[in-house]
């Protein structure tokens, strides 16, 4: 038997498993609930708590299991399985290098500690004053879209009283982006500032940096130079130079 819960976004869906889970079970109840907040969402988190009445799957779930992972691969933003039965911690922690999106095993008196891991950022973001023109973003972690919102208060807080700004952008822990909303997100805040910007020095550690470095001089219409990870202190040099 599978008992949904979703939470009020519905990006947050926990799942209680017991006795034999059926095919049945999952064309009823699962597959409907991922599907319908896929639709307004890019990704969801899925916790699946497994009972101490679990007992397994029948033939016809673990193939409906199966499909269901292989039919929404990407819609997984992360997953957390909680269980005492060995069985099920082994097969999970076995699964997880294949899996698209990070996954995590708890014990059940670790229930708690569980749904905060599904509710927490995988991600943040720091804004720091550099002192003068000069202002630090580190982008660290899958960012989602919620992490934007505080960056932005962050930074316009920082930009009350200047007429413009020199930026440090840190990409050397930047994972990327958890999902379309949170890509949206990072261009609003980048397209909310760009008049004020008078150059930017961009620090990372990853060849598409590099390329987004060179396509963002076209676009921002501002001075902006690369620097690989271990030149972070040269890039701080450049940017509060002349």
């Amino acid at each position: 038997m599978i008992t949904v819960h979703t939470n009020s976004d519905g990006a947050l869906i926990e799942v209680e498993l017991s006795g034999e889970v059926t095919s049945a079970d999952y064309a009823a109840t699962l597959v409907p609930a991922i599907e319908a907040a896929l639709e307004d969402h890019d990704s969801v988190r899925l916790l699946a708590i497994a009972t101490p009445e679990f007992k397994g799957y029948d033939l016809g779930a673990a193939w409906s299991d199966t499909k269901l992972g292989l039919s929404h691969w990407r819609g997984f933003d992360r997953i957390g399985v909680v269980a005492d039965q060995g069985w099920v911690q082994t097969s999970i922690r076995l699964a997880a290098p294949i899996l698209p999106c990070p996954v995590q095993v708890f014990g059940m008196d670790e229930v708690e500690e569980a749904r905060r891991w599904m509710r927490e950022s995988l991600g943040a973001i720091h804004v720091t004053d550099l002192g003068g023109p000069c202002v630090q973003i580190s982008l660290m972690g899958k960012l989602d879209s919620e992490e934007y919102g505080q960056a932005q208060s962050d930074l316009d807080a920082m930009l009350r009283e200047r007429d413009g700004f020199r930026l440090l952008i840190d990409l050397r822990e930047f994972d990327g982006w958890q999902g379309l909303t949170a890509m949206a997100a990072h261009f609003r805040l980048a397209a909310g500032h760009i008049g004020m910007l008078d150059r930017a020095a961009i620090v990372g550690d990853k060849s598409w940096q590099k390329m987004a470095q060179r396509m963002a001089s076209h676009v921002l219409g501002t001075r902006t130079q690369y620097f690989p990870a271990e030149e972070f202190e040269n890039a701080k040099t450049w940017l509060a130079a002349g």
